[in-house]
């Protein structure tokens, strides 16, 4: 009996050591082990601050990977590969037009309309040397300017200096061919490392209000700062935005935004002499003379009428007499009286950029019965509504959300990301929804739009869930100027998210305006692209839904 008590009093004892010990174990960590805890849970709540945060990425690190961002870092490294770096050490081993030569094969003294006529390109650099290595950012186009006919031409790059150009000759009459070399290789190479370097290019600067006053503070995709911050994040889709938080103001009394530039860059000055004005967008063929082109009396094959689900081939159209003219299906050009037949009761939402909101400029100067509606908003950011209430029309053009770049002061009020937006719309046979976004993601890395563009996506399938009636239409960035800050505005950067989203959207029952496709065969190397050509995209649109 006494062995037995001696022996409990041992192993109490023994017990009360490891109580104790645990005890104190876990006092001298329980800081370390709340912050974390409580840092993963307020990431991810709305207008929340927290004091120091200096976020790296958009999105907490914390949480193990996704599915989205597993598929970011698959299409990233597919593009890193696709994209590799190209260091030279002087501009005399870069990609010279002027040295590059253009031949084309089998030639002829006169073509058939139809027939694909294709052109060997081999790049040399400005001492006459053949490049070793592809990667050059070609554009190619033929035209007819007195036919006011243009179609874009595909390039195949065999990444060993060597391309093939082909064009589909589409019309009659004298055709002049032309390949541009808008940057070489390593201008590429530099333009791709610089766009993924850094989150800073623009700064933004976001209004809080409080009754009769207001103070500006920073804002950004990421702060790189030691201030307490508001953080406006979305869970779900892995969205975030920051603000320095202004003393004595609540994150919820953000209303306005506005950007500009950063006096950054992360090019070095013997890469920015490749983006010199004189060096952007140089002809590569130029001793080609104009090629023939006759009917042949070859019979055209008719094609089904354009519907969503279709797969548009790069070209998808050209332009002949200034209209647009599609290859894949049988668009019909609709006058005023159609158009109205088919708008009736329709409810379109445009979600989107400033290329979008040109549709509903336009729409009222062809549909006179289309008034717009005053919603007591201010600025040219803000909802635009068409209505029509005779024949129970409505458009409605809402702007995307972050990033959205203008120096002119925007309101946040009733301010959702594009996924959000769709999820709100129930959608019916009625209902038209067409998407665009590309021009304002260009100064930051391509994470951004990939992540956006993937939400996009799978706010489209929750959408076709409940209504799979609704015509959804992709409508594609298009070109702009040619020498307006290369390294934030450049349109590598658009063909870069041009190519991502053709393959992000590709198998879905959506429709596709090629606008980069059109821009380029219109020859509008403008952001805002002229109203006849704004009026085909309408005309694509239409024919789509109707």
């Amino acid at each position: 009996m006494f062995s037995n008590k001696m022996l409990q009093k041992i192993l109490l004892m023994l017990l009360s050591f490891l109580v104790v010990t645990w005890i104190i174990i876990i006092s001298q960590n329980s800081t370390k082990l709340w912050s974390t805890l409580n840092l993963s849970i307020s990431l991810y709540h709305w207008n929340t601050s927290t004091k120091p945060s200096i976020p790296t990425t958009p999105v907490s690190p914390l949480k193990s990977p996704t599915e989205t961002e597993l598929r970011i870092k698959a299409i990233m490294e597919k593009l890193d590969q696709q994209i590799p770096p190209r260091p030279f050490a002087h501009v005399n081993t870069t990609t010279s037009a002027a040295h590059s030569t253009a031949t084309i094969l089998n030639p002829r003294h006169t073509y058939c309309r139809g027939d694909q006529l294709d052109v060997l390109l081999e790049a040399r650099d400005h001492l006459g040397r053949r490049k070793q290595y592809g990667g050059d950012f070609l554009r190619a186009r033929m035209s007819s300017p007195a036919l006011k006919a243009g179609a874009s031409g595909r390039v195949t790059d065999f990444n060993n200096g060597t391309y093939l150009v082909s064009f589909t000759l589409f019309w009659e009459g004298q055709v002049s061919l032309s390949v541009l070399l808008i940057h070489p290789s390593e201008g590429v190479s530099a333009l791709w490392r610089a766009r993924n370097q850094g989150y800073d290019k623009v700064i933004f600067k976001g209004k809080f209000v409080n009754v009769t006053s207001h103070v500006f503070t920073e804002c950004g995709l990421t702060l790189n700062s030691s201030a307490e911050l508001c953080k406006y994040l979305d869970d779900r889709d892995q969205e975030a935005f920051y603000c320095v938080k202004p003393q004595h103001l609540p994150c919820e009394a953000l209303t306005h935004m506005t950007t500009r530039n950063r006096e950054i860059s992360y090019l070095t000055v013997q890469e920015k002499g490749l983006f010199h004005r004189s060096k952007v967008g140089v002809e590569m063929m130029k001793d080609q003379k104009h090629i023939d082109v006759s009917r042949c009396n070859k019979s055209e094959n008719m094609t089904a009428k354009c519907q969503v689900g279709m797969k548009t081939p790069v070209p998808g159209g050209y332009t002949l007499q200034g209209r647009w003219i599609t290859t894949f299906c049988n668009q019909i050009q609709l006058d005023t009286v159609k158009i109205n037949d088919c708008l009736k009761g329709k409810l379109i939402y445009l979600l989107g950029d400033s290329t979008l909101r040109q549709w509903i400029y336009y729409l009222p100067k062809v549909v006179k019965t289309l008034k717009l509606f005053d919603l007591h908003e201010t600025g040219i950011f803000k909802k635009h509504v068409l209505l029509d209430a005779e024949r129970h029309t409505q458009i409605q053009w809402k702007k995307h959300s972050y990033p959205f770049v203008t120096a002119q002061l925007y309101s946040l009020i009733d301010e959702n990301y594009m996924p959000r937006e769709i999820d709100r719309l129930p959608g019916d046979k009625n209902t038209a929804i067409v998407i665009t976004f590309g021009q304002h993601f260009r100064p930051f890395p391509i994470d951004i739009f990939l992540r956006r563009a993937l939400s996009v996506r799978r706010a489209i399938e929750r959408l076709f869930l409940r209504s799979p009636a609704t015509k959804v239409i992709i409508k594609t960035e298009n070109i702009r100027e040619m020498h307006l800050d290369t390294e934030r505005l450049g349109d590598f950067h658009g063909y870069i998210q041009y190519l991502t989203m053709r393959d992000i959207f590709k198998d879905l029952n959506v429709g596709v305006i090629d606008a980069w496709d059109m821009t380029i065969a219109y020859d509008s190397n403008t952001i805002h692209p002229p109203d006849h050509v704004i009026g085909n995209q309408i005309n694509m649109f239409l024919n789509y839904i109707c």
